[in-house]
């Protein structure tokens, strides 16, 4: 008997809660669908736009690949049979390439292949002897949420003030990268650049106590033997694929 109480009593308890949702409902039926609209809306625009930025992204993708392809295009030798796909000199080949990524940077600038596509903009731009140019883009690129990135502007930044007579300014910036190293410029690159900046403004102290530090802390790696080198000793030839740090 209390077992059919009890259960009358859940059925009464579920039928005036369904009752109780039914008014609600119908009291607030404009401001649900609405609600239900926009959640509806959202979820559409997200999936909309995740579409979007795939297909762009593949695009953007296809087009620096193809302004890389045309950079590293062989140059025809003198004396060489012309193949397809040869370029008469590097200066052709640099502008075309140039031109191809800066088509890049401006239809796909706010994607991350833009950005890549605008530091190789700035390294066309430096190859022309466009040194004003180049640095304003590797300026805007140093500071990229893109550690990669950032990193090679900065060594890119750092060679271009070394060529223009600005060696500390150089110095600074790749005190940043050592600070603060990537996959893509290591700490011991970088020191080794400041190195070679000491060493050609003849302060060989500095420089030489930049390359016995790494010789000391890379001792089976590339970069270890390369300050080795810069030593006048005689490295082991180094277990590593490159400079690690």
């Amino acid at each position: 008997m209390k077992s059919q109480t009890r259960h009358a009593l859940k059925q009464d308890a579920l039928a005036k809660a369904a009752a109780s949702s039914a008014s609600w409902m119908n009291q607030h039926r404009s401001g649900v669908v609405r609600w239900i609209v926009i959640i509806v809306a959202v979820v559409l625009i997200a999936a909309g736009a995740l579409t979007y930025w795939t297909i762009e992204s593949k695009a953007a993708d296809g087009a620096l690949n193809a302004a890389l392809d045309t950079y590293t295009t062989p140059i025809l030798q003198p004396g060489q049979e012309p193949l397809p796909g040869m370029m008469s000199s590097t200066a052709e080949r640099t502008k075309k390439a140039h031109e191809e990524f800066a088509a890049v940077v401006s239809k796909y600038g706010w994607l991350p292949e833009g950005s890549k596509a605008k530091y190789f903009v700035g390294v066309t731009d430096e190859e022309m002897g466009q040194n004003t140019a180049a640095e304003a883009e590797f300026k805007e690129l140093k500071d990229s949420s893109d550690h990669e990135l950032a990193n090679l502007a900065k060594l890119a930044l750092a060679n271009l003030y070394h060529s223009t007579k600005r060696d500390s300014d150089a110095i600074s910036l790749l005190g940043e990268i050592v600070g603060k190293p990537s996959v893509t410029v290591t700490a011991y690159t970088a020191q080794l650049a400041q190195a070679d900046i000491y060493d050609a403004q003849g302060q060989k102290d500095q420089a030489k106590a930049i390359w016995a530090k790494i010789k000391d802390a890379d001792k089976d790696g590339s970069a270890g033997a390369i300050a080795a080198q810069k030593l006048g000793g005689t490295p082991a030839a180094p277990k590593g694929p490159g400079p690690r740090g």
